[in-house]
C-alpha cells in the first residue's frame, strides 16, 4: 500500500471522527458584573484544565433569564444566576437545581445624587424620585429595601423606571430622577459626576446574590464535571483573597477595565462581611440570604406562587466540608 492511498484512507477515516469539543458555561453579568470576577481568575489560572474539564469560554448574559435560556438552549451543564430567575424558570418547567451559592450578598451597588444635590443622607431621599431599572426587577426590590433602612415607605418617594442601570444615571443627569442605583463596574464612570448616599451593603440585609445551577440531565450523567467546575470556582474564590492584586489583573483583562481601578474595586469587595458571610463564597449554602432575596422578589411580583426551596438544592458536588449549610 502506497503512502498516498494509506494518506487517503486516514482522511476519509477522519470523516467519521467527531473531535472533541470545548465546553461553555453560562454566567450572569460575566464582562460586566463584579459577582462574575471569580469566573475571570478560573479562566486566568487555567483553572478548569487543573481540574481536568476542557471549558474554554463564557456564556455572558444581563439577566437570569437570558442565563437560563443559554442553559437550555446551548447545552451548558453550569451556569450561575439570581435565585428569583432559577425559581421562576422551575416553575416554567425547566429542569434545573441548585448546586452552589457563590455570592451571597448584594455589595459594590451604591445609591448616587448629583455632586450638588441638596440630599445628603438617607433622611432626606423623602420626597425625591428614586431610579429602578424595570417592573419587578432586582434593582425595583433593593429600592424598597433602602426605603426601609430610611423608615420610609414607597409613597413617600416616587419611583420611576429608567430602563437600566446606564440610562438611570443618564436620567440622574438630565433631572427625570434624583437618585439612581449604580453597580459597581459602571460607578467607576459615573463617579466623577455623582455622590453616593447609601450603599448596598450598609443598607441591605444578607441577600442572595447569584446561585450555581445545574441541569439535571447534568446531575444525572455528570457529576464529576460538576464537582470539577465548583472546585475551580472555589480555588478562584481563595486566589482572590490571597493574591488580591493579581486576580484585580486576571480580572481587568478579562472585562477591559483598568488595572487599577479594579484593584482598588477588589480590595473593597474582599473586606465586605454581612451577617458573617463574605461577598465571594466558595460554594456554602446559606439559605436565609436566599430566602430573603426570593421574598423581595415576591414583593415586586417577579416570583409568584409556590416553590420548593428545599427539594431545588443539590449539595452532593460541593467539596465535603462545604456540604453542610451555613444556617
Amino acid at each position: 500500500m502506497t503512502i498516498r492511498i494509506v494518506a487517503f484512507l486516514l482522511a476519509g477515516l477522519a470523516l467519521f471522527v467527531t473531535p472533541a469539543t470545548a465546553e461553555e458555561i453560562a454566567v450572569s453579568n460575566y464582562g460586566t458584573g463584579s459577582n462574575a470576577f471569580p469566573w475571570a481568575v478560573v479562566l486566568g489560572k487555567g483553572y478548569f484544565k487543573e481540574e481536568g474539564v476542557d471549558i474554554t469560554g463564557i456564556i455572558s448574559s444581563e439577566g437570569g433569564g437570558t442565563t437560563v435560556r443559554n442553559m437550555v438552549a446551548g447545552g451548558a451543564v453550569f451556569g450561575e444566576m439570581n435565585p428569583a430567575a432559577f425559581i421562576s424558570a422551575v416553575q416554567q418547567g425547566a429542569k434545573l437545581k441548585m448546586i452552589s451559592d457563590d455570592v451571597p450578598l448584594i455589595a459594590g451597588l451604591v445609591w448616587a445624587v448629583k455632586k450638588d444635590s441638596p440630599i445628603k443622607t438617607l433622611a432626606d431621599i423623602k420626597g425625591h424620585k428614586i431610579g429602578y431599572t424595570n417592573p419587578k426587577s432586582t434593582s425595583q426590590g433593593l429600592a424598597f429595601g433602602l426605603l426601609t433602612a430610611a423608615k420610609l415607605t414607597p409613597s413617600d418617594v416616587e419611583m420611576v423606571k429608567t430602563g437600566g442601570f446606564g440610562e438611570g444615571v443618564a436620567a440622574i443627569d438630565v433631572g427625570l430622577i434624583d437618585i439612581a442605583p449604580v453597580p459597581d463596574t459602571l460607578w467607576l464612570k459615573a463617579q466623577a459626576k455623582l455622590r453616593v448616599i447609601a450603599t448596598s451593603e450598609e443598607v441591605l440585609p444578607a441577600l442572595s446574590n447569584v446561585v450555581g445551577v445545574a441541569t439535571i440531565a447534568a446531575i444525572e450523567t455528570q457529576g464529576d464535571k460538576l464537582r470539577a467546575i465548583l472546585r475551580a470556582h472555589r480555588k478562584a474564590v481563595q486566589f482572590m483573597y490571597s493574591n488580591p492584586d493579581e486576580a484585580a489583573d486576571l480580572i481587568a483583562s478579562a472585562y477591559r477595565l483598568d488595572p487599577a481601578d479594579i484593584r482598588k474595586m477588589l480590595a473593597e469587595l474582599i473586606k465586605v462581611k454581612v451577617d458573617g458571610r463574605p461577598y465571594f463564597n466558595e460554594g456554602r449554602f446559606y439559605i436565609d440570604g436566599i430566602e430573603r432575596m426570593l421574598k423581595m422578589q415576591e414583593n415586586v411580583g417577579s416570583v409568584t406562587g409556590t416553590y420548593d426551596l428545599p427539594g431545588s438544592i443539590d449539595m452532593r458536588f460541593l467539596p465535603a466540608d462545604l456540604r453542610q449549610p451555613a444556617n
